[in-house]
């Protein structure tokens, strides 16, 4: 017999996928080391300096990876990657070694990015299948977007799409108007975020004094999703989709083109489309309820 669960019934979360990101040296390893029983892989060479240290793996080559199992997981409950990025290195080397038609110059073609994905994906998946917490660090890139400047993870190719959709949180470093580092997992119209908990922006912790720091975020974020329903995990995964896709969004005809989905969208994500089209300096013609560029509406 069919097995249903009904929409207002909590998914039980076991583990999840976590990815924070910043730009360098902002503590992102020694955040990674207040997981519960982490061991980080690293991938950067970097992990001496880390203002606290534990466990680590000093990956070489992808085929350190590939031949890990179960057991050498054992005793651990965390896997911290450092850093994803480097990481799609690594296997982009593999790649273009075992199957030098998916590589051009040294780059991977888009078959090869095709192949990058694929196997990133299984690859996290595997470690999934391990019943670990898996934590994704990434370094931030910065782009601009008119008059914008827009926070993007630090990866290669299609991967940002690849790493946003497998993880269940992200949160970024980020240093505030105040001078003092903090941890912001909500999405903002010029950087990444993914919030499914509605976690507030926290102070970024002394690892040395605070050292389970995000053993409890992870804790918290799965004891929160074990309390929402499939309903509202998915009206907040909607948020989540238009705050990533309105970062790419630079002219009225961009928004014009979503007006009828914007238009049936939550409260929250026609906020962040104002502010985005505000940020561009287009203006909203309320006769004909669509964007216009400064000039159209001054003539």
């Amino acid at each position: 017999m069919l097995t249903i669960v009904k929409a207002s019934d909590p998914i039980a979360v076991d583990r999840i996928n976590l990815c924070i990101y910043a730009a360098p040296g902002l503590g992102k390893t020694s955040l990674g080391f207040t997981a519960a029983a982490p061991l980080l892989l690293d991938f950067d060479r970097g992990v001496h300096r880390a203002a606290i240290r534990k466990d680590s793996v000093l990956v070489s080559s992808w085929k350190d990876v590939t031949e890990m199992t179960a057991a050498d997981f054992a005793g651990y409950r965390t896997v911290v990657v450092d850093t994803v990025g480097r990481c799609l290195d690594f296997l982009s080397a593999d790649i273009i070694q075992n199957n030098p038609k998916l590589g051009r110059a040294g780059a991977l073609t888009l078959q090869g990015f095709g192949e990058l994905k694929s196997k990133f994906s299984a690859w996290l998946k595997m470690l999934n299948t391990f019943g670990k917490d898996v934590v994704l660090l990434a370094h931030m890139d910065e782009q601009r977007s008119g008059e914008e400047i827009v926070e993007r993870l630090d990866v290669q190719g299609g991967s940002k799409g690849e790493i946003y959709k497998s993880v269940d949180a992200m949160g970024r470093i980020m240093v505030d108007a105040r001078g003092q580092r903090v941890l912001d997992f909500s999405p903002r119209i010029n950087s990444f975020g993914k919030n499914p908990c509605n976690l507030s922006v926290l102070p970024f912790p002394d690892p040395h004094t605070l050292t389970d720091t995000l053993a409890t975020i992870i804790r918290t974020i799965k004891e929160r999703l074990n309390e929402m329903s499939a309903e509202q995990k998915e009206a907040q995964g909607l948020i989540e989709e238009w705050a990533e896709v309105l970062t790419d969004f630079n002219s009225a005809e961009d928004f014009n083109r979503c007006m009828d989905d914007l238009k049936k969208a939550p409260v929250s994500v026609k906020m962040l489309a104002m502010k985005r089209a505000k940020a561009l300096g287009l203006v909203f013609n309320r006769e004909t309820s669509y964007y216009e560029a400064p000039h159209a509406t001054a003539s």
